[in-house]
């Protein structure tokens, strides 16, 4: 009842087991919760050692190896040692002074975050009609540069599942599963085994320690169940075979394909239900599976809820790269989640596509907002109709305005801030207009980074989101008319230069990390808003920063096939120092926000993504796994903090392809070093862009690199200008050849005191 097929447990117990996660079984009056008991790296040779030896550990504390059996809920053997088992908070206080115990956590809540983009990104991948795709392992870009498909290249996509009959998935023309493929393909009752092929050669799924209640809604199987259908949407974002003719209701038609069309696809469903809801338990034990399966790459399109993401440290350890989501709680600074140095953090971008939709007013004035709305095969045309309107679409405005057979037009109120983005008075307007048969909604907001988010709810109903300027004019015209009219044209798909981008969408998360501020995140964006991929059998749009984390795990796997060699920090480097921080006009980045603003390294990293530039990036800043440690011990080792905060050195000395100095008063020296992995013979020159307010030199500043000279440290002195209790500023270090520029974000805070006063 919910183990995966590998479980050793019996039947009984593993009944009894889901009856105790359910009921929340007592043991001497307390509560049982479902702990993660972590022991550090595997120390014995055989994956059933490692179990038995959890065992016995479990059997010392609770008397006997049957409650042993009992409680504990998935053994963590490959990648790294430790298990999940439902304990009292006695008995993991007790369990957590065994000495060889490293950490005893809870589990805690892990929620998900969700064709155009790569052409934005300039990957112009050849289609199958072309006789590329499936004949070579390399097509071209838009300047003719080779790009390979992520050739044999296996992502790990831990989410809710996958839909494997969608066209995205198929494996024509694919050879057979790579030999050094050790995962397995697990059935249930909507999934079998030749629901795996040659594109998705691998599927698990981990029901233990989800409540019944979740489970319901789901299917025991790796089948993706989820409302959004978020699991198929990001594995056909990351890897997805090309797809000619894929729209949303004709909007937005064309070639929907994968970062690495020619990928192979590992599924792992840890989040569960409508929803996607999982658990720290779920997302280690597919965690420490993948790493013993063989993937190249994990993507986790899901917020983890505290940094001791051991997991992940260890999959790095492997030459595992591990992507993450930034979280969608922007634009309020200090949100940004899965901050771990070994990962790699993504922003969401939004790219060069929009979705115009004339509103016209029944004086002949023509308004341009932006939806999804189409009209469905053999209807008539748009005509016009009333316009009603409600002061900001409240419940008290919306009391008995009669919107049958209109459309509602949401008013601005100019002191207000925050209620017009979309939200609870967007929803309650909509159902308002659902209700009581209005047939369209005008909503002004600030941006339309989520388009995606009104496409399902919306339900025939013409949404229309505008700019607040926007909704003041139609608001005018409505106060200067007696019968005011409108009516509303089906969206249209436009893209190119006409459309800035690209743009930091206001959901993306933003830095400085609350926990590591001595490290930049996010490490870079990548598009986010409004992308269409797979749901089921069908193509549907979604935002969220989910949306752009698989970008970056299918361009991670185009670098993995081209340079097999490179370890997940050189990866990383490649991906931030050749990001892009201009738009192809030279003008910087904006990000989306109450007002918009110029992006900064805690908005995008080193900025928006450039998948050519990071294939061929000149200079790597690369890190050797083992040097984690030495300033993260006492996250994720030790069991001492104050022990640690006296030997840990502070972050921003990690060979990091960036640098953040959180609080500085006096000269802080820290030393960069760089591999060069282009040109043989090169000569680098230093330009350096001094955060204000702090003197930033850099020595030396010339590097010369040969066949007997590959490596170069360079020292990096930051001193502050005044003596103040400031606040971020930022700048940059680009070492420039006459073929590359390798650039990393710096942020600098001068301080006079302990105490902070701003972080944004």
């Amino acid at each position: 009842m919910g183990f995966s097929s590998s479980s050793r447990w019996p039947a009984a117990s593993a009944l009894l087991l889901c009856l105790c996660m359910t009921l929340l079984c007592r043991v001497q009056g307390e509560t049982q919760k479902l702990y993660i008991v972590y022991l550090g790296h595997v120390k014995h040779g055989h994956p059933d050692d490692v179990v038995a030896s959890h065992h016995d550990m479990l059997a010392t504390l609770l008397g006997s190896k049957e409650d042993s059996a009992a409680s504990v809920v998935y053994n963590y053997k490959h990648g790294f040692s430790g298990f999940a088992a439902m304990l009292t908070p006695k008995q993991a206080k007790q369990l957590a002074e065994f000495p060889e115990v490293v950490s005893v956590e809870l589990s805690k809540r892990h929620t998900t975050t969700t064709t155009r983009s790569w052409d934005f990104l300039g990957l112009n991948y050849q289609t199958p009609a072309s006789g590329q795709l499936h004949g070579t392992n390399y097509g071209e870009d838009a300047c003719g540069q080779k790009i390979n498909y992520g050739e044999d290249v296996i992502i790990g996509v831990v989410d809710t599942g996958i839909w494997p009959e969608s066209r995205s998935f198929n494996d024509e023309g694919y050879g057979p599963v790579p030999s050094r493929w050790k995962g397995k393909c697990q059935v249930g009752p909507d999934w079998g085994i030749n629901n795996c092929s040659r594109k998705i050669i691998g599927a698990r799924f981990y029901s233990a320690g989800i409540p019944d209640e979740i489970l319901k809604s789901d299917s025991l199987s790796p089948r993706d169940h989820s409302h959004s259908g978020h699991g198929t949407h990001c594995a056909s974002t990351a890897a997805g075979s090309a797809v000619e003719a894929a729209s949303f209701n004709g909007l937005a038609e064309g070639v929907a394909r994968g970062g690495a069309p020619r990928a192979r696809i590992a599924v792992y469903k840890a989040l569960w239900g409508a929803e996607g809801a999982g658990g720290s338990a779920t997302v280690l034990a597919a965690i420490d599976d993948a790493i013993h399966d063989g993937v190249d790459v994990l993507s986790l399109s899901l917020t983890v809820p505290d940094e001791n993401s051991f997991g992940a440290l260890h999959a790095v350890e492997k030459g595992i790269t591990v992507v993450y989501t930034a979280g969608n709680d922007g634009p309020r600074p200090q949100t940004v989640g899965n901050t771990s140095p070994w990962a790699i953090t993504v922003a969401a971008s939004k790219m060069d596509r929009s979705f115009p939709t004339v509103i016209t007013l029944g004086n002949k004035h023509q308004i341009v907002g932006q939806s999804l709305y189409y009209q469905a095969k053999n209807s008539t045309s748009s005509s016009f109709t009333g316009l009603v309107s409600a002061p900001q679409c409240t419940a008290d405005a919306l009391n008995g305005t009669d919107v049958e057979g209109q459309i509602l037009l949401c008013v601005p109120q100019s002191r207000d801030q925050t209620a017009l983005i979309p939200g609870t008075n967007f929803v309650q307007a909509l159902q308002y207009v659902q209700n009581r048969g209005g047939i369209g909604l005008i909503f002004p907001q600030y941006t339309t980074d989520n388009l995606g988010a009104i496409q399902d709810i919306c339900q025939g109903i013409a949404c229309v989101l505008v700019d607040r300027d926007t909704g003041k004019q139609i608001a005018n015209y409505l106060d200067a008319t007696s019968i005011p009219v409108a009516k509303i044209a089906p969206a249209t798909t436009v893209t190119g230069k006409e459309v800035l981008a690209p743009k930091v969408a206001l959901f993306s998360s933003r830095g400085p990390s609350p926990d590591f501020p001595d490290i930049i995140k996010p490490d870079i964006a990548a598009p986010g808003a409004n992308i269409l991929a797979a749901k089921e059998d069908s193509y549907v749009f979604m935002s969220g920063t989910s949306m752009a984390a698989p970008h970056v795990s299918g361009i991670v796997a185009v670098l993995k096939a081209l340079h097999p060699h490179w370890s997940p920090a050189a990866i990383k480097s490649a991906i931030v120092t050749s990001a892009h921080v201009t738009d192809e006009r030279a003008m910087p980045i904006l990000a989306e926000g109450i007002p918009r603003k110029t992006a900064d390294p805690f908005d995008y990293g080193g900025g928006n993504i450039n998948p050519l530039g990071a294939a061929d990036p000149g200079l790597v800043y690369d890190i050797d796994p083992r040097d984690y440690t030495k300033f993260f011990g006492c996250t994720v080792f030790n069991k001492t903090a104050v022990f640690c905060d006296e030997t840990a050195l502070p972050a921003y000395h990690l060979n990091l392809p960036s640098l953040a100095v959180p609080d500085l008063r006096r000269p802080v020296i820290v030393s960069r070093t760089v591999t060069n992995v282009g040109e043989v013979n090169s000569v680098y020159h230093a330009m350096v862009q001094s955060p204000v307010g702090v003197r930033m030199e850099v020595e030396p500043h010339v590097l010369v690199f040969n066949a007997a000279n590959k490596v170069h440290t360079f020292k990096v002195t930051l001193s502050p200008v005044w003596k103040l209790q400031g606040d971020y500023t930022f700048g940059s270090i680009t070492w420039r050849s006459d073929r590359k520029v390798v650039r990393i974000p710096v942020a600098a805070r001068i301080t006079a005191q302990d105490f902070y006063a701003d972080v944004a």
